[in-house]
């Protein structure tokens, strides 16, 4: 099993952005489109990961959140294209979450805006587990259960914590005690790291409010991998169980412009065999000749930085 792992899209677009819309959180959001964020993430660096990806022909992609920037209704049009014509792959190959983005404000995230825009891409292959908010969702695929979690909450202007909630951890525990995930390799999916900053004020800021909580269920679990984004840097970290340990691996922001290998736009890429995550690698974008046409981009391998 080939499973490739994109994250924070940040596919912009402002069309829709109008003032009346503006007069919340999307506020001070809508400043950084225009005078920071606009000049760092780029719409072609995603594209260019998405075809490549198609080129490498994995079994599954994963996106694990910030697909948007403001939860527009537009913006998340944009991505369905980018779903269904740039990475072109049937829904059943791709799994996706929200991130705090994707829930920018309480109107986007009552009315269970992400859900419906992406349900064919959330679908449960155990139906009778579930949260009753379109997460969690388990879909089995060979060896390999995915499991889809939300920590996307709408906060306060300057805050992107998330939350898991109460009813997400209770059907997460009915998820790891099913025999047909046992069975399998867990792949479990989520914008927020389940390791938090280290700084108190990071935390509240930045980090997961039940991260403790979570960690707790998943001492069950003897192997697998804990997928997510939110830092917009490579990262590969352990979570150690009771019989074994989990790979908590970050990907990079794809549509991020950065000098760093560490945070330049990419996508990773994991292989599963008899049950057991064999390999974690990361494919960096490679910008060159400024002149090169953004559909003849490249990529190099480069490290995830464990820590």
């Amino acid at each position: 099993m080939r499973i490739a792992h994109l994250s924070d899209l940040h596919l912009l677009s402002l069309e829709g952005a109008v003032p009346f819309r503006l007069l919340n959180k999307r506020l001070t959001g809508y400043a950084n489109l225009r005078f920071h964020r606009k000049s760092v993430h780029r719409p072609f660096a995603a594209e260019a990961a998405a075809r490549e990806i198609r080129r490498l022909q994995p079994d599954h992609v994963v996106i694990t959140g910030d697909v948007s920037n403001l939860a527009l209704e537009v913006e998340f049009g944009v991505v369905r294209s980018f779903l269904d014509e740039t990475l072109g792959l049937p829904p059943d190959q791709v799994s996706l979450v929200p991130g705090n983005h994707d829930a920018y404000t309480m109107g986007s995230h009552r009315t269970q805006r992400f859900g419906k825009f992406f349900a064919p891409y959330i679908s449960f292959d155990i139906a009778e587990i579930g949260s009753g908010t379109g997460f969690s969702y388990v879909r089995l695929r060979g060896s390999v259960a995915f499991v889809g979690l939300s920590t996307a909450v709408p906060r306060p202007p300057f805050v992107a914590s998330g939350a898991l909630g109460e009813d997400q951890l209770r059907a997460l525990e009915k998820v790891l005690d099913h025999p047909e995930v046992r069975s399998r390799t867990l792949v479990l999916l989520q914008h927020h790291p389940w390791h938090n900053p280290p700084g108190f004020a990071q935390r509240l800021l930045q980090g997961l409010s039940d991260a403790t909580a979570e960690g707790i269920l998943l001492r069950r679990v003897e192997r697998g991998l804990l997928l997510h984004g939110h830092l917009h840097r490579r990262i590969h970290r352990t979570l150690t169980t009771e019989r074994g340990h989990i790979d908590a691996i970050g990907a990079t922001s794809a549509s991020l412009l950065h000098e760093s290998d560490e945070r330049m736009a990419g996508f990773n890429l994991y292989e599963i065999r008899e049950g057991m995550p064999i390999s974690a690698t990361s494919h960096r974008l490679v910008l060159g000749d400024e002149s090169r046409q953004h559909d003849d981009l490249t990529f190099r391998q480069v490290e995830i930085p464990r820590t």
